[in-house]
Protein backbone atom coordinates (compact mmCIF):
# COMPACT_ATOMS: atom_id res chain seq x y z
CA UNK A 1 0.00 0.00 0.00
CA UNK A 2 2.91 2.03 0.99
CA UNK A 3 4.18 1.91 -2.31
CA UNK A 4 0.82 2.60 -4.39
CA UNK A 5 0.56 5.83 -2.16
CA UNK A 6 3.45 6.79 -3.58
CA UNK A 7 3.10 6.16 -6.69
CA UNK A 8 -0.33 7.84 -6.95
CA UNK A 9 1.16 11.02 -5.76
CA UNK A 10 3.71 10.46 -8.42
CA UNK A 11 1.39 9.56 -11.10
CA UNK A 12 -1.10 12.48 -10.62
CA UNK A 13 0.77 15.14 -11.33
CA UNK A 14 0.92 15.00 -14.81
CA UNK A 15 -2.70 14.77 -14.88
CA UNK A 16 -3.12 18.18 -12.23
CA UNK A 17 -1.35 19.58 -15.44
CA UNK A 18 -3.56 18.69 -18.28
CA UNK A 19 -6.47 19.94 -15.75
CA UNK A 20 -4.84 23.06 -15.79
CA UNK A 21 -5.94 23.79 -18.93
CA UNK A 22 -9.17 23.71 -18.67
CA UNK A 23 -9.98 24.31 -15.05
CA UNK A 24 -9.13 27.93 -13.32
CA UNK A 25 -8.89 26.30 -9.80
CA UNK A 26 -6.91 23.57 -10.73
CA UNK A 27 -4.82 26.38 -12.65
CA UNK A 28 -4.06 28.17 -9.25
CA UNK A 29 -3.12 24.67 -7.70
CA UNK A 30 -0.91 24.06 -10.94
CA UNK A 31 0.87 27.46 -10.88
CA UNK A 32 0.96 27.55 -6.70
CA UNK A 33 3.32 24.53 -6.91
CA UNK A 34 5.85 25.65 -9.12
CA UNK A 35 9.32 25.36 -7.22
CA UNK A 36 7.08 25.43 -3.72
CA UNK A 37 9.27 23.40 -1.72
CA UNK A 38 12.33 25.35 -3.10
CA UNK A 39 10.46 28.49 -1.77
CA UNK A 40 10.13 27.34 1.60
CA UNK A 41 13.58 26.26 1.94
CA UNK A 42 14.61 29.87 0.90
CA UNK A 43 11.85 31.56 3.46
CA UNK A 44 13.30 29.04 6.13
CA UNK A 45 16.99 29.16 5.63
CA UNK A 46 17.99 31.81 8.40
CA UNK A 47 15.17 31.19 10.85
CA UNK A 48 15.73 29.54 13.87
CA UNK A 49 12.95 30.67 15.92
CA UNK A 50 10.37 27.39 16.81
CA UNK A 51 7.75 26.86 14.65
CA UNK A 52 4.00 25.64 14.98
CA UNK A 53 2.63 24.28 11.74
CA UNK A 54 -0.90 24.15 10.82
CA UNK A 55 -2.44 22.75 7.97
CA UNK A 56 -5.69 22.54 6.43
CA UNK A 57 -7.97 21.39 3.42
CA UNK A 58 -9.56 24.60 2.77
CA UNK A 59 -11.65 26.94 4.42
CA UNK A 60 -14.01 25.22 6.71
CA UNK A 61 -10.85 23.25 8.10
CA UNK A 62 -9.10 26.75 8.42
CA UNK A 63 -11.86 28.24 10.65
CA UNK A 64 -11.46 24.66 12.55
CA UNK A 65 -7.50 26.05 13.11
CA UNK A 66 -8.22 29.40 13.61
CA UNK A 67 -8.86 29.50 17.44
CA UNK A 68 -5.64 27.60 18.32
CA UNK A 69 -3.94 29.59 15.64
CA UNK A 70 -5.42 32.76 17.65
CA UNK A 71 -4.42 31.58 21.08
CA UNK A 72 -1.44 30.12 20.31
CA UNK A 73 -0.54 34.58 19.28
CA UNK A 74 -1.86 35.63 22.11
CA UNK A 75 -0.15 33.33 24.43
CA UNK A 76 2.61 31.46 23.26
CA UNK A 77 4.50 34.49 21.25
CA UNK A 78 7.52 32.64 21.38
CA UNK A 79 6.05 30.62 18.65
CA UNK A 80 6.41 31.55 14.84
CA UNK A 81 3.17 29.96 12.87
CA UNK A 82 3.11 28.51 9.17
CA UNK A 83 -0.11 27.77 7.82
CA UNK A 84 -0.35 25.69 4.40
CA UNK A 85 -3.53 24.72 2.60
CA UNK A 86 -4.45 22.11 0.32
CA UNK A 87 -7.25 23.82 -1.19
CA UNK A 88 -6.36 27.16 -3.69
CA UNK A 89 -9.94 27.86 -2.22
CA UNK A 90 -8.52 28.18 1.50
CA UNK A 91 -5.45 29.37 -0.37
CA UNK A 92 -6.60 32.44 -2.11
CA UNK A 93 -8.50 33.27 0.73
CA UNK A 94 -6.48 33.61 3.73
CA UNK A 95 -3.10 33.96 2.34
CA UNK A 96 -2.68 37.25 3.34
CA UNK A 97 -4.26 36.01 6.89
CA UNK A 98 -2.10 38.27 9.57
CA UNK A 99 -1.94 35.93 12.58
CA UNK A 100 0.08 33.52 10.37
CA UNK A 101 3.80 34.18 9.65
CA UNK A 102 3.96 32.17 6.67
CA UNK A 103 1.09 30.93 4.10
CA UNK A 104 1.96 28.69 1.40
CA UNK A 105 0.34 25.66 -0.19
CA UNK A 106 0.99 21.93 1.11
CA UNK A 107 3.85 20.65 -1.65
CA UNK A 108 2.68 17.71 -2.98
CA UNK A 109 3.44 14.99 -0.68
CA UNK A 110 6.04 13.46 -2.06
CA UNK A 111 8.80 11.92 -0.26
CA UNK A 112 11.23 14.03 -1.30
CA UNK A 113 8.94 17.34 -0.79
CA UNK A 114 8.11 15.75 2.82
CA UNK A 115 11.94 15.33 3.85
CA UNK A 116 12.67 18.96 2.30
CA UNK A 117 10.08 20.65 4.04
CA UNK A 118 10.43 19.12 7.37
CA UNK A 119 13.87 19.76 7.71
CA UNK A 120 13.56 23.26 6.45
CA UNK A 121 11.16 24.18 8.62
CA UNK A 122 11.77 22.37 11.70
CA UNK A 123 8.34 22.21 13.39
CA UNK A 124 7.64 21.40 17.15
CA UNK A 125 4.62 20.88 16.35
CA UNK A 126 2.54 20.09 13.48
CA UNK A 127 -1.72 20.09 13.63
CA UNK A 128 -3.39 18.48 11.20
CA UNK A 129 -7.33 19.78 10.97
CA UNK A 130 -9.99 17.46 10.19
CA UNK A 131 -8.60 14.61 8.42
CA UNK A 132 -6.64 16.05 5.04
CA UNK A 133 -3.63 13.83 6.50
CA UNK A 134 -0.53 13.14 4.73
CA UNK A 135 1.81 10.10 4.79
CA UNK A 136 4.66 11.56 4.27
CA UNK A 137 4.59 14.64 6.02
CA UNK A 138 3.43 12.65 9.08
CA UNK A 139 6.54 10.24 8.73
CA UNK A 140 8.97 12.75 8.22
CA UNK A 141 7.49 14.98 10.94
CA UNK A 142 7.72 11.95 13.40
CA UNK A 143 11.14 11.08 12.67
CA UNK A 144 12.54 14.95 13.43
CA UNK A 145 10.56 14.29 16.67
CA UNK A 146 7.84 16.52 15.96
CA UNK A 147 4.66 15.84 18.08
CA UNK A 148 1.82 15.09 15.74
CA UNK A 149 -1.56 16.20 16.74
CA UNK A 150 -5.08 15.67 14.63
CA UNK A 151 -7.93 18.05 16.14
CA UNK A 152 -11.68 18.24 15.34
CA UNK A 153 -11.63 15.26 13.36
CA UNK A 154 -14.88 12.56 12.76
CA UNK A 155 -14.67 8.74 12.18
CA UNK A 156 -16.97 7.29 10.02
CA UNK A 157 -17.10 3.55 9.04
CA UNK A 158 -16.72 4.07 5.70
CA UNK A 159 -13.30 5.51 6.03
CA UNK A 160 -10.20 3.63 4.62
CA UNK A 161 -9.31 3.38 8.57
CA UNK A 162 -11.74 0.91 8.96
CA UNK A 163 -11.76 -1.49 5.98
CA UNK A 164 -9.99 -5.35 5.88
CA UNK A 165 -7.10 -3.35 3.65
CA UNK A 166 -7.06 -0.39 5.94
CA UNK A 167 -3.40 -1.14 7.71
CA UNK A 168 -1.69 1.80 5.66
CA UNK A 169 -4.18 4.25 6.76
CA UNK A 170 -4.67 2.95 10.33
CA UNK A 171 -0.47 3.27 10.98
CA UNK A 172 -0.89 7.05 9.89
CA UNK A 173 -3.16 8.26 12.84
CA UNK A 174 -0.71 5.69 15.11
CA UNK A 175 1.66 8.12 15.06
CA UNK A 176 0.29 11.09 16.52
CA UNK A 177 0.81 12.31 20.30
CA UNK A 178 -2.83 13.09 20.35
CA UNK A 179 -5.99 12.70 18.14
CA UNK A 180 -9.33 15.43 19.09
CA UNK A 181 -12.11 14.33 18.17
CA UNK A 182 -15.59 15.92 17.48
CA UNK A 183 -17.91 13.42 19.19
CA UNK A 184 -18.34 10.41 20.75
CA UNK A 185 -19.11 8.00 17.68
CA UNK A 186 -15.36 9.48 16.37
CA UNK A 187 -14.50 7.64 19.71
CA UNK A 188 -15.71 4.53 19.65
CA UNK A 189 -14.76 3.58 16.08
CA UNK A 190 -11.04 4.64 17.05
CA UNK A 191 -11.46 2.19 19.61
CA UNK A 192 -12.49 -0.61 17.19
CA UNK A 193 -9.32 -0.59 15.43
CA UNK A 194 -7.10 -0.79 18.29
CA UNK A 195 -6.73 3.02 18.72
CA UNK A 196 -7.20 3.29 22.45
CA UNK A 197 -4.91 6.43 23.72
CA UNK A 198 -4.35 9.56 23.51
CA UNK A 199 -7.75 10.29 22.10
CA UNK A 200 -9.75 13.43 23.49
CA UNK A 201 -13.48 13.64 22.76
CA UNK A 202 -13.06 17.74 23.08
CA UNK A 203 -15.65 18.91 20.10
CA UNK A 204 -15.60 20.94 17.51
CA UNK A 205 -13.58 24.44 17.38
CA UNK A 206 -15.63 26.35 15.05
CA UNK A 207 -18.36 26.75 18.10
CA UNK A 208 -15.59 28.97 19.78
CA UNK A 209 -14.78 30.59 16.52
CA UNK A 210 -18.35 31.83 15.67
CA UNK A 211 -19.23 32.67 18.72
CA UNK A 212 -16.10 35.25 18.72
CA UNK A 213 -17.40 36.00 15.43
CA UNK A 214 -20.97 36.93 16.78
CA UNK A 215 -19.35 39.22 19.40
CA UNK A 216 -17.22 41.27 17.73
CA UNK A 217 -19.60 41.38 14.72
CA UNK A 218 -20.31 45.22 13.45
CA UNK A 219 -22.94 46.88 12.22
CA UNK A 220 -23.92 46.78 8.67
CA UNK A 221 -26.43 50.07 8.52
CA UNK A 222 -27.79 49.20 4.79
CA UNK A 223 -28.52 45.72 5.79
CA UNK A 224 -30.47 46.87 9.15
CA UNK A 225 -32.13 49.44 6.85
CA UNK A 226 -32.79 46.84 4.47
CA UNK A 227 -34.41 44.10 7.07
CA UNK A 228 -36.21 46.23 9.34
CA UNK A 229 -39.63 45.85 9.21
CA UNK A 230 -39.99 43.01 7.02
CA UNK A 231 -39.74 38.99 7.71
CA UNK A 232 -36.38 39.03 6.44
CA UNK A 233 -34.79 35.80 5.46
CA UNK A 234 -30.58 35.25 4.81
CA UNK A 235 -29.27 32.68 1.97
CA UNK A 236 -25.70 31.73 2.89
CA UNK A 237 -23.81 30.63 0.15
CA UNK A 238 -26.37 29.78 -2.15
CA UNK A 239 -25.76 28.01 -5.61
CA UNK A 240 -28.26 27.61 -8.08
CA UNK A 241 -30.81 25.10 -6.57
CA UNK A 242 -30.67 26.42 -3.62
CA UNK A 243 -32.10 30.24 -5.65
CA UNK A 244 -34.35 28.03 -7.25
CA UNK A 245 -35.94 27.23 -4.33
CA UNK A 246 -36.14 30.22 -2.51
CA UNK A 247 -37.38 32.20 -5.41
CA UNK A 248 -40.24 29.80 -5.96
CA UNK A 249 -41.35 30.29 -2.38
CA UNK A 250 -41.02 33.72 -2.11
CA UNK A 251 -44.43 34.23 -4.29
CA UNK A 252 -46.67 33.05 -1.82
CA UNK A 253 -44.97 36.16 0.91
CA UNK A 254 -45.61 39.27 -0.16
CA UNK A 255 -44.20 40.37 2.88
CA UNK A 256 -40.68 38.65 2.86
CA UNK A 257 -37.43 40.25 1.96
CA UNK A 258 -34.35 38.33 1.39
CA UNK A 259 -30.73 38.86 1.57
CA UNK A 260 -28.24 36.09 -0.47
CA UNK A 261 -25.23 35.77 -0.49
CA UNK A 262 -24.14 33.89 -3.44
CA UNK A 263 -21.18 30.88 -3.04
CA UNK A 264 -19.49 32.62 -5.87
CA UNK A 265 -19.69 36.13 -6.88
CA UNK A 266 -18.57 35.80 -10.65
CA UNK A 267 -19.40 38.45 -13.13
CA UNK A 268 -21.82 35.03 -14.28
CA UNK A 269 -22.92 34.06 -11.13
CA UNK A 270 -24.60 37.30 -9.76
CA UNK A 271 -26.28 37.74 -13.71
CA UNK A 272 -27.54 34.37 -12.85
CA UNK A 273 -28.64 35.38 -8.97
CA UNK A 274 -30.15 38.31 -10.32
CA UNK A 275 -32.26 37.20 -13.40
CA UNK A 276 -33.62 34.35 -10.72
CA UNK A 277 -34.98 36.84 -8.44
CA UNK A 278 -35.80 39.67 -11.31
CA UNK A 279 -39.58 39.28 -10.47
CA UNK A 280 -39.11 40.46 -6.56
CA UNK A 281 -37.05 43.23 -7.65
CA UNK A 282 -33.51 43.16 -7.28
CA UNK A 283 -30.57 45.50 -5.58
CA UNK A 284 -26.74 44.65 -5.42
CA UNK A 285 -24.71 45.64 -1.94
CA UNK A 286 -22.19 47.34 -3.98
CA UNK A 287 -24.53 49.45 -5.59
CA UNK A 288 -25.90 51.43 -1.93
CA UNK A 289 -24.39 54.22 -1.29
CA UNK A 290 -24.35 54.90 2.48
CA UNK A 291 -25.15 58.19 2.28
CA UNK A 292 -28.34 56.91 1.23
CA UNK A 293 -29.47 56.07 4.94
CA UNK A 294 -29.08 59.78 6.32
CA UNK A 295 -31.75 60.42 3.72
CA UNK A 296 -33.93 57.29 5.82
CA UNK A 297 -32.90 56.81 9.38
CA UNK A 298 -35.97 55.62 10.85
CA UNK A 299 -37.55 54.97 7.95
CA UNK A 300 -39.18 51.14 7.93
CA UNK A 301 -38.62 51.14 4.21
CA UNK A 302 -35.31 53.25 2.91
CA UNK A 303 -35.66 54.81 -0.31
CA UNK A 304 -33.37 53.04 -1.97
CA UNK A 305 -35.02 49.58 -0.98
CA UNK A 306 -38.41 50.69 -2.43
CA UNK A 307 -39.51 48.23 -4.91
CA UNK A 308 -36.95 45.85 -4.07
CA UNK A 309 -37.18 42.92 -2.24
CA UNK A 310 -34.14 40.75 -2.74
CA UNK A 311 -30.37 42.72 -1.61
CA UNK A 312 -27.86 40.23 -3.32
CA UNK A 313 -24.35 40.16 -1.34
CA UNK A 314 -21.83 40.68 -4.19
CA UNK A 315 -18.53 40.49 -1.87
CA UNK A 316 -16.97 38.66 0.27
CA UNK A 317 -16.03 38.37 3.78
CA UNK A 318 -19.18 39.50 5.52
CA UNK A 319 -21.64 36.85 5.58
CA UNK A 320 -20.93 36.08 9.32
CA UNK A 321 -22.13 38.84 10.56
CA UNK A 322 -25.30 39.24 8.66
CA UNK A 323 -27.08 36.61 10.24
CA UNK A 324 -28.01 39.00 13.08
CA UNK A 325 -29.99 40.93 10.90
CA UNK A 326 -32.15 37.59 10.09
CA UNK A 327 -35.58 35.80 11.22
CA UNK A 328 -34.97 32.76 9.34
CA UNK A 329 -31.57 31.39 7.32
CA UNK A 330 -31.40 29.30 4.65
CA UNK A 331 -27.71 27.67 4.37
CA UNK A 332 -26.80 26.97 0.78
CA UNK A 333 -24.94 23.94 -0.88
CA UNK A 334 -27.19 20.74 0.30
CA UNK A 335 -28.06 20.25 -3.53
CA UNK A 336 -24.62 19.45 -4.34
CA UNK A 337 -21.59 18.32 -2.93
CA UNK A 338 -23.15 19.52 1.00
CA UNK A 339 -24.24 22.61 3.00
CA UNK A 340 -21.99 24.80 4.13
CA UNK A 341 -21.16 26.29 7.08
CA UNK A 342 -24.95 26.13 10.07
CA UNK A 343 -23.23 27.52 12.74
CA UNK A 344 -21.85 31.05 11.89
CA UNK A 345 -26.32 31.90 11.23
CA UNK A 346 -27.13 29.15 14.79
CA UNK A 347 -24.96 31.35 17.03
CA UNK A 348 -27.48 34.35 16.24
CA UNK A 349 -30.58 31.77 17.99
CA UNK A 350 -31.83 31.80 14.42
CA UNK A 351 -33.77 28.48 12.72
CA UNK A 352 -32.75 27.21 9.53
CA UNK A 353 -32.73 25.39 6.70
CA UNK A 354 -31.05 23.23 3.76
CA UNK A 355 -30.85 21.03 1.33
CA UNK A 356 -30.64 17.23 1.45
CA UNK A 357 -26.94 16.65 1.59
CA UNK A 358 -26.28 17.29 5.21
CA UNK A 359 -25.55 13.96 6.65
CA UNK A 360 -22.24 14.22 6.60
CA UNK A 361 -22.14 17.04 9.04
CA UNK A 362 -22.63 16.15 12.45
CA UNK A 363 -23.81 20.11 13.43
CA UNK A 364 -26.46 19.76 10.72
CA UNK A 365 -27.88 16.41 12.70
CA UNK A 366 -27.64 17.88 15.59
CA UNK A 367 -29.21 21.19 14.92
CA UNK A 368 -32.44 18.54 13.31
CA UNK A 369 -32.61 16.94 16.15
CA UNK A 370 -32.65 19.59 18.59
CA UNK A 371 -35.84 21.33 16.70
CA UNK A 372 -33.46 24.58 15.26
CA UNK A 373 -33.54 23.34 11.84
CA UNK A 374 -34.80 21.14 8.53
CA UNK A 375 -33.70 19.90 5.71
CA UNK A 376 -35.95 20.39 2.82
CA UNK A 377 -35.61 18.80 -0.57
CA UNK A 378 -38.22 21.48 -2.69
CA UNK A 379 -40.32 24.37 -2.61
CA UNK A 380 -42.96 22.70 -0.89
CA UNK A 381 -41.43 21.69 2.14
CA UNK A 382 -39.66 24.96 2.26
CA UNK A 383 -42.25 27.18 1.98
CA UNK A 384 -44.55 24.57 4.66
CA UNK A 385 -41.43 25.77 7.41
CA UNK A 386 -41.46 29.02 6.26
CA UNK A 387 -45.20 29.73 6.99
CA UNK A 388 -45.11 27.90 10.27
CA UNK A 389 -42.17 30.65 11.10
CA UNK A 390 -44.09 33.45 10.11
CA UNK A 391 -47.25 32.34 11.27
CA UNK A 392 -46.49 31.44 14.48
CA UNK A 393 -44.17 33.78 16.50
CA UNK A 394 -43.92 31.04 19.36
CA UNK A 395 -42.71 28.27 17.31
CA UNK A 396 -40.69 30.54 15.66
CA UNK A 397 -38.79 32.16 19.09
CA UNK A 398 -38.32 28.28 20.23
CA UNK A 399 -36.32 26.86 17.21
CA UNK A 400 -34.42 29.84 17.23
CA UNK A 401 -33.37 29.40 21.13
CA UNK A 402 -32.82 25.62 20.19
CA UNK A 403 -29.64 26.91 17.76
CA UNK A 404 -28.80 29.39 20.24
CA UNK A 405 -28.57 26.79 23.01
CA UNK A 406 -26.97 24.05 20.94
CA UNK A 407 -23.82 26.45 20.14
CA UNK A 408 -23.79 27.53 23.82
CA UNK A 409 -23.60 23.66 25.11
CA UNK A 410 -20.42 23.07 22.54
CA UNK A 411 -17.96 26.15 23.36
CA UNK A 412 -14.93 24.91 24.70
CA UNK A 413 -13.26 22.57 22.35
CA UNK A 414 -10.02 25.10 21.74
CA UNK A 415 -9.53 25.28 25.94
CA UNK A 416 -9.73 21.20 25.87
CA UNK A 417 -7.25 20.95 23.02
CA UNK A 418 -4.62 23.16 24.15
CA UNK A 419 -4.81 22.08 27.67
CA UNK A 420 -3.95 18.69 26.73
CA UNK A 421 -1.07 20.13 23.87
CA UNK A 422 0.63 22.35 26.13
CA UNK A 423 0.14 20.34 29.77
CA UNK A 424 -1.91 23.54 31.06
Amino acid sequence: MNFLYNFFIWIIQPGIWFASLFSRKTKLYYEGHKHLTKKIEETFANENSDVIWFHCSSVGEFEQARPLIEWYKGNRPDFKILLTFFSPSGYELRKNYNLADWVFYLPNDTRSNARRVVAAVKPKKLIFTKYDLWNNYIVQARKSGCKLYLVSAIFRREQPYFKWWGGFFRKMLKQFSAIFVQDALSLKNLESIGITQNVTVAGDTRFDRVEKVASLSKDFPVIEAFAKGSFTIVAGSSWLPDDEIIADVMKNFSKVNLIVAPHEIHKGRLEQVQDIYRQYGTIRYSEIEEDALLETVGEAAPSFAQGKRVLIIDCIGILSGLYRYADFAYIGGGFGAGIHNTLEAAVYGVPLAFGPKYRKFREAIDLIDCGGAASVSNASELYQILDNCIKDNELHDLKGHSCRSYVEKNLGATHKIVSVIEGL
